[in-house]
Order: structure tokens, then C-alpha cells, then sequence
């Protein structure tokens, strides 16, 4: 024993004595200091991590001489050899291309843009310093490919490849792993409730479909946000902005952006953060007051409804509803509505914190974490109506276990509605309020037929009955109309108020593992997930009056990567994917992707894919049971069809056909005796056939090449998607009594106005496909100027002759081009950036409103001054500096400019 122990000594010294430590730091070209760069012995997997001063310090159990190498996203890697411990070490980091940048989103694997298998976009810490727009997510609408309309100040719908709306359920967005949706909207409600700036690592964002490894909702995008774990990034650090945004409707409003950082590394093995960030300012004012189709061109028409006018929506055929006098013309006549300003103050507010807890218990890669987030804020969305999304919260808790091969996380997402509401039924329920409809088109009519027969005009006669019928209405900024107000919005029940409830959870499991550190022959992976739906918006938006609603969904994947090395310049890189998707509403659905990378020269990089995928409908697709005012929308989860049951008044002619005074009418009419809405408005009904919703289907074709060309940096692709089962909305008109297709009651029915209109969720029988392409260039000019360009084409194939009552909501202008320009350092310290945009025309449908959006360009841009001894940089800037206003969908605010001054404090 004694000599067993003198020979463990003796190996023990040795082992002491081989112990090597080195410090020294790693820097960028500026000699910046590069926080989190990963510093290795090359030969062997003994490495670290820089801290935030770019400073290393690395205990080697080996003597020197030996060659150590740094290594950092966005940057060439750089080596040098340390021929003792004393030896003075600056590992300066050059900058390299952005094909050189690693993402991890396209195959659940680190790997260079260059030779990723499908079209990837990254945006990093590079890029969200020197960003000319107001923040980081705004910054994103100049990737390539990328659309982002504006619902609000704070709530920015981001979409790749057409078919966007506000509630763009066709694309996901992930914080941390974490599904950013809303479990009432079902759908991310921007950066809302989302990161603060200074904790962002990268973003990534995947163009269409990602269903192979990511499942249902992945359908038409994907965007991946990353955050700053402590244990590379600690420190305290802090931003503050303020400037003013500027509108026409507006005026000149204060604008402020705050958010701090803290995080601290305890220990090897325990690390902990926290953020806070506040923003504060005023929406962009809504004040299209053109006249729906149909309603009338201007305010002095009769049956006039305006976009920005709500209350007006209310509207009737005065001979019909004065028993059929002739004296009174064969016209529809609408109340008089309020306009939207009067009916929210515009404030756009964001309050958001999260905090983690981060344990490496053998401080090793493997972590086990707890992540909490919160966020309320106030907003206006724009869906069927135009929502006043006040106080709503949203909350996500998750627990996570990982390490370098694999990942085990649970998390729970609820949100909270607040004291939201919709403002076309606060308008509508107000003048309510005031004056049922009954009394004011009674005073309407009694008026109108007493002006003519005293000789007035018919055009003077309405203009006296609608003052006559207005006497005494409610006037903004009145006591009497602040206290109809707030009466309203505080009832939920949309015959007389407009708020809406919400309390909906979803849970949500998932799990992935590596196999690459077992098997050699390729890299494989399998993972799978699980989630189960709680919604719960008592009655105001799902059809769960009586209790919750639940449903669940899991799915099953694996991926094989091999990389053949065909000769020492051409490589050859296959990716296979498959995945399988089950919903206990629907058949399990399975989603194969395949693609193939050449690689040529180091320099040069061609792949192709092929790939399903599908979309499970939403919650409001199955569940929805909603009057919207111009049509009920019903979901179509086959529970929901008898749920959904609405009583309405039958008119007078009804009743002397011998019909009650009254019919009830369920969910099922909609889809099971209805007539087609463009029949209806052609005089020639034809009765409906809508079916059940069911998942959509997409196959897509990719094909691409990167390259770096003398300088130049190429990234292009062209794709070819084609639907089947495509899910989309049909608007049916139902007869309040008569089976369609009889041929008398169901056509009387219509013709007495006893009839409702409903939104039905559906799948189109036609043949929808679409196509495009899409090319960036970046180089370096006049020595160290950043510029770059890109340019999409997007195109849809659809007959919407054959199909006049089906609506595919395309919504993406057909070309845009995106060019920047600038310079982190034209002398020393001092930067500046240039975004220009410009976007074609193109056709906005959405059940709000459609429309014609006009092409537009905007630039931002901004000069920025860093302060090395204190890690923080100075940005003055502005967005849509020409101040040409524009807007990106119908109904919504024109955007104006925003004007700012910012400090980021120790976050280079």
C-alpha cells in the first residue's frame, strides 16, 4: 500500500508539474475587446471562454511549446504558438464574412451559413449594434426576404414568402427554444412581450417551410431569437433612448426605450441573470375614413362605412324596416359612427422582465436551468376588427436540461386579455347606449318621410332625418360619453359591451438528442415534442362558455447528416429529415425533408431540397365563436358546430309567412345550409359547400448557391411551393328559416332580410401555388465600407375568378429591393449606417378590409460614436428620414418618423 501511495504521489507531482497556465486577451481589428470568444489548446479539447474585457485565462496540463487558437461568430479564426507561460498574449480576431457566421436553426446542429443544407438569414451582435432602425426587431425587416407589416408601434408582424396577415399563424417565433405565441391568438404579437436589446445574441430566421424538424405551425417561416447566457456574458449593462416619433394624424409624440442587463457568475457552476425593459410612446393614428365596397365613397353617404369609423357598421334597409312604404326609398342607411381616435388615446407601452437561474453542477457543458418571463404592454392589433390590446399580460416559465449533444425542456405559456377591447363594438355599443337601433332608424324614417312630404329633396331628406335621428348623441370628451365608455369596454357580452376575456395556457414539451459523439459514420439526431391546448376566454372568443377547451398534439423526428469528401475540393453534404405529426383532432401527418450541399473550392456552395410540410388549424380555425358585427365567425372542430348557437329577430314579413319571431341558428348552418356570399351579391343564390377544416399541406422545391467571388459575397435561391387543402376563410350567408336549395322559404328569406352572414374556416379545392427568388450581394468599397443589396420576387398562382369566394390573403408585394451602406469605424470610434427600402405595390386581403397598397421607400439611418473605456456606444438616428409616409395593410396607421438618441452603457 505504502508504495502504491509513494507511486500516486510521484504521479501526482508529475502532473503538477506539467500544469501550464496562460492568459492574455482577444480582440477584433479595432482592438475591441471580443466578449465570449472560445479560446482552445489546438490538439486537444482543453479550452475557455473569453470574458466581457475579451480577457482569457487557460491551465494546460501540458508544457509549452504548444499552439493555442480563438475562435468567435462573425470572425476568421486565428492561432499563435505559446513558447512559455510568461509569453505576452493578443489574439486579434479579423472579420470575416457573413457566410462565416455559425447558426444552429436549420439542422438543430451548429455549422457555417456557407453549408447549410435550406436558406438561412442571421442577424448578430454586429448587426444589432449597428442597425439603423429604431431597435433590434425593426432591424430585421432588411433581411433578406423578409416582410414586416405594421400593426402598431409595438406589434410588427413578421412573414417570409406571401400569405402574411397580423395573425400569422403560418410562421413561428421562438425565444430560447421557447414558442412566443399567444395561447388566445395563437399566433406572436411581435416583440411585445419578447427580448430587450442588450440580451439578444443572435436572431436567425428560417424562409419557408421548416415543418421536417420543427412541426406544425414552422409552415412558412420560422424566426429563432437567442439570448446571453451569464456564464459567457456577465456584467451589468444598460440602454436608454429617447426621440420622438412623428406623424401627419399624430402630430410630434415622446418616444423612450429603456432596458438593463445584470448578470453574474457565481461560480464555475452557477450563473444567474436578470433584464428589465420599458417602452414607452404613441401609436400610429388610424384615420382611413374611405367607405367600405359598397358603403359609400365618403362620410355624407347614406349606407357610408368607413375603415376608421366604428358604430356605422350598424345598418338597415329603411323601406324594408318601415314595412315597405313607398314613400321611403329602397336604400341601406347606416348609424352615425365614431371615429377610432375617439375611441382609444394611442398609447403604445411595453413593459417586459425575465430572469434565469443557470446550474453546471459538474461545471461541465451540462446545464440545467430555470428561465421565467413576463410581459404586459398595451397595443392596438388589427384581425377580423380592430382590437385596443390593453394590460394584456403573458407569462412563460421553463425548465431545461442540456449540454453539447442534448436538450430536455418543459415550459408553460398563459396569457392574460386585460382590459382589452374591440373598438368596432365599443362605437357600435355606445351609440347603443345612447339609443337602441330600433328608436334611432324609427326617428330616421319618421323624419325622412315627414321631409318629403314637405317638399324636401330625397338627398335634404336624409340629411335632416340623420340630424333629427342624432339629436342628443353622445359627444366625445362629454362626462355622459366617458361613462358610456368605460361601461362598455368593461362588459363582455357583445350585444351591449366589448371587452374580451382571455386566461389561455398551453403547455408545451420537447427533447432532442446528438448521437454524433457515439456514431462516426454520420451525424444523426432524434427529438420529439408534445403540447396540450387549455383555452379559456369565457365565452368572448371560443365557444367555452360552460369551461375550458383542450386538445393536444406531439410529433416524432430524426435527422441523418453525412459529409462526403469527394476530392480535397469538392465536398458533398446529404441531410435527411423526417417527421411525424399527430393532433387528436385530426390524422397524423408525416413531414420528410431532403437535401444535398456542394461545396467547391472552399468558395463556392450549391444545395437543393425538397420538402413537405403541413399546418394544423389554428385555435380560432377550430374553436372560434365570435360576431365580428358584418359576419359571426365558427370554427369548425366538429364540437364547435353545435356549440355556437345565436338567436335572431325574424322580420315582419318572416312572420306572416308563418315563422316565429325568432330562429335559432347554430354553427352547423353555416357549413350545412348556407349560400355562397358572391351569389347572394349577384341576385342568383347557390347554395354553399363548405367543409370541415382540416390541416394544409405544402411541398416545396429549393434550390441555391453562396459563394465569395474576389471580394463579392453571393447568396441566392430560387423555391416553388404548391398547396393542397390550403386553409383559408369562406364567408356563406345563412337564411334564418327555409332549407337552401327548396327553392322558396330559404329564397324568401333573403329576400325579407332574414339572414346572417358567417365566416367559415375551410380548405380550398383549387390549386393554389406560389414562386420566387431571391439574391443577396455584400462586399467591401473604399476599403472598409460596408454595402450590401438584396432583392425578392414573390408570386402567387390563383385563379380568384374560379374561386370568387375564397380568399388566400396573399399580401406580399411581388418585388422589393433592401441596400445598406456604412462603417463601424470611417475614424476611429466614429460609425455610421444607411437602410434604404423600397417595396412594389401589391393587393391587401384581409377580412378587416382589402385594398391596394401603394409602392413606397423609406430610409433609415444612423451615426454612432463608441467609448471603448467604458464599453458603450452613442447612436443618433432616424427612421423613414424623407418623412414620406406609407402603411403595409388596410385599416392600419400610415407610419411616420421616428427620431432617437440612444446609449447602450458596457455591452460592446
Amino acid at each position: 500500500m505504502r508504495s502504491i501511495l509513494s507511486i500516486l504521489l510521484l504521479f501526482s507531482c508529475a502532473i503538477t508539474f506539467a500544469q501550464t497556465t496562460i492568459s492574455g486577451t482577444v480582440v477584433d481589428g479595432n482592438e475591441q475587446p471580443i466578449p465570449g470568444a472560445n479560446v482552445i489548446v489546438m490538439g486537444t479539447s482543453t479550452g475557455t471562454i473569453t470574458d466581457f474585457d475579451g480577457a482569457f485565462s487557460l491551465t494546460v496540463t501540458q508544457s509549452p511549446p504548444f499552439t493555442i487558437q480563438a475562435s468567435s461568430v462573425g470572425f476568421q479564426s486565428s492561432s499563435q504558438e505559446v513558447a512559455s507561460s510568461s509569453d505576452s498574449i493578443k489574439l486579434v480576431l479579423t472579420e470575416g464574412t457573413s457566410l462565416d457566421e455559425v447558426v444552429i436553426s436549420a439542422s438543430r446542429t451548429p455549422e457555417r451559413i456557407f453549408e447549410s443544407p435550406v436558406t438561412v438569414e442571421r442577424f448578430g451582435l454586429k448587426e444589432i449594434k449597428n442597425t439603423a432602425s429604431a431597435d433590434f426587431y425593426d432591424g430585421l425587416e432588411n433581411l433578406k426576404g423578409v416582410d414586416v407589416n405594421t400593426n402598431s408601434l409595438t406589434f410588427k408582424s413578421i412573414n417570409t414568402r406571401g400569405f402574411a396577415s397580423f395573425s400569422n399563424t403560418r410562421f413561428m417565433q421562438l425565444v430560447d427554444g421557447m414558442d412566443n405565441s399567444t395561447p388566445a391568438l395563437n399566433f406572436p404579437i411581435g416583440n411585445l412581450v419578447g427580448m430587450t436589446e442588450t440580451d439578444v445574441l443572435s436572431v436567425e430566421l428560417l424562409p419557408g417551410a421548416a415543418s421536417a424538424l420543427y412541426g406544425a405551425n414552422a409552415f412558412n417561416g420560422i424566426l429563432f431569437m437567442r439570448s446571453k447566457n451569464p456564464f459567457d456574458h456577465a456584467g451589468i449593462s444598460g440602454f436608454v433612448k429617447r426621440g420622438i416619433t412623428s406623424q401627419d394624424a399624430a402630430g410630434d409624440n415622446s418616444y423612450t426605450d429603456v432596458g438593463i442587463r445584470m448578470a453574474h457568475k457565481f461560480s464555475d457552476k452557477f450563473a444567474a441573470k436578470v433584464n428589465f425593459g420599458w417602452l414607452k410612446g404613441t401609436d400610429w393614428v388610424a384615420d382611413n375614413y374611405a367607405g367600405k365596397p359598397g358603403s359609400g365613397a365618403t362620410r355624407s353617404s347614406v349606407g357610408y362605412d368607413g375603415y376608421n369609423i366604428y358604430g356605422d357598421e350598424v345598418s338597415t334597409n329603411i323601406r324594408a324596416a318601415s314595412g315597405g312604404l313607398g314613400i321611403i326609398p329602397n336604400v341601406v342607411v347606416s348609424r352615425t359612427g365614431y371615429e377610432e381616435r375617439e375611441l382609444t388615446d394611442y398609447n403604445a407601452e411595453s413593459v417586459k422582465a425575465d430572469w434565469g437561474l443557470y446550474y453546471r453542477p459538474f461545471a461541465t457543458d451540462f446545464e440545467i436551468a430555470y428561465v421565467g418571463k413576463i410581459g404586459t404592454g398595451t397595443t392596438i392589433y388589427q384581425g377580423t376588427n380592430r382590437y385596443n390590446i390593453d394590460n394584456f399580460t403573458q407569462q412563460q416559465h421553463k425548465i431545461e436540461l442540456k449540454n453539447d449533444n442534448f436538450f430536455i425542456r418543459g415550459y408553460v405559456v398563459s396569457d392574460k386579455a386585460g382590459d382589452s377591447y374591440d373598438m368596432v363594438f365599443t362605437g357600435i355599443n355606445i351609440n347603443r347606449a345612447w339609443k337602441s337601433d330600433q328608436d334611432w332608424f324609427g326617428d330616421y324614417i319618421g323624419t325622412f318621410a315627414g321631409a318629403t312630404l314637405g317638399g324636401a329633396s330625397e338627398t335634404q331628406a336624409h340629411q335632416i332625418a340623420r340630424t333629427a335621428a342624432d339629436t342628443g348623441r353622445l359627444v366625445p370628451g362629454t362626462p355622459a360619453f366617458q361613462n358610456a365608455f368605460n361601461t362598455v369596454i368593461a362588459d363582455s357580452d357583445l350585444t351591449q359591451g366589448s371587452q374580451f376575456r382571455d386566461a389561455s395556457t398551453y403547455y408545451h414539451s420537447d427533447a432532442n438528442y446528438n448521437f454524433s459523439h457515439v456514431i462516426d459514420f454520420a451525424e444523426i439526431q432524434i427529438g420529439g415534442s408534445f403540447r396540450q391546448y387549455d383555452l379559456n376566454s369565457f365565452g368572448t372568443i371560443y365557444t367555452d362558455y360552460d369551461g375550458s377547451i383542450q386538445y393536444s398534439e406531439f410529433g416524432i423526428y430524426t435527422q441523418i447528416q453525412k459529409q462526403l469528401d469527394i476530392n480535397e475540393s469538392v465536398q458533398l453534404k446529404l441531410t435527411g429529415s423526417l417527421r411525424y405529426d399527430k393532433s387528436e383532432l385530426f390524422e397524423g401527418f408525416l413531414s420528410p425533408r431532403i437535401s444535398a450541399g456542394f461545396t467547391v473550392n472552399q468558395n463556392h456552395n450549391i444545395r437543393a431540397s425538397f420538402q413537405t410540410g403541413f399546418r394544423n388549424p389554428t385555435t380560432q380555425d377550430l374553436f372560434i365563436g365570435l360576431d365580428s358585427g358584418r359576419a359571426v365567425l365558427v370554427g369548425s372542430a366538429e364540437s364547435n358546430l353545435d356549440r355556437d348557437i345565436r338567436t335572431y329577430p325574424v322580420s315582419a314579413s318572416g312572420q306572416l309567412l308563418g315563422q316565429s319571431s325568432s330562429s335559432i341558428i347554430t354553427g352547423r348552418d353555416a357549413y350545412e345550409n348556407s349560400f355562397t356570399l358572391n351569389s347572394v351579391q349577384n341576385g342568383a343564390p347557390v347554395a354553399s359547400d363548405v367543409a370541415i377544416v382540416k390541416p394544409e399541406q405544402v411541398t416545396s422545391i429549393e434550390v441555391g448557391y453562396r459563394g465569395k467571388l474576389n471580394g463579392l459575397i453571393v447568396d441566392a435561391s430560387v423555391y416553388f411551393n404548391s398547396y393542397s387543402d390550403f386553409i383559408s376563410n369562406e364567408t356563406v350567408v345563412v337564411p334564418l328559416y327555409g332549407q337552401v336549395g327548396d327553392n322558396t322559404l330559404s329564397l324568401l328569406a333573403l329576400q325579407n332580410g332574414d339572414y346572417e352572414a358567417y365566416q367559415t374556416y375551410t380548405n380550398s379545392e383549387a390549386s393554389i401555388e406560389s414562386y420566387g427568388a431571391a439574391i443577396g450581394l455584400s462586399t467591401k468599397v473604399f476599403g472598409n465600407y460596408d454595402l450590401s443589396a438584396n432583392y425578392t420576387f414573390t408570386k402567387q398562382a390563383f385563379d380568384q375568378a374560379k374561386y370568387p369566394d375564397f380568399r388566400t390573403s396573399f399580401n406580399t408585394p411581388e418585388h422589393k429591393v433592401k441596400m445598406a451602406f456604412g462603417n463601424t469605424n470611417v475614424v476611429k470610434n466614429l460609425g455610421f449606417n444607411l437602410a434604404w427600402r423600397w417595396s412594389d405595390s401589391y393587393f391587401w386581403q384581409a377580412t378587416f378590409g382589402d385594398g391596394d397598397i401603394p409602392a413606397y421607400h423609406t430610409i433609415d439611418a444612423q451615426i454612432s460614436y463608441t467609448i471603448p473605456k467604458i464599453k458603450s456606444i452613442i447612436k443618433v438616428g432616424a427612421t423613414n428620414v424623407l418623412g414620406d409616409e406609407y402603411f403595409t395593410a388596410i385599416g392600419t396607421g400610415y407610419i411616420g418618423s421616428m427620431y432617437y438618441a440612444s446609449i447602450v452603457i458596457n455591452n460592446l
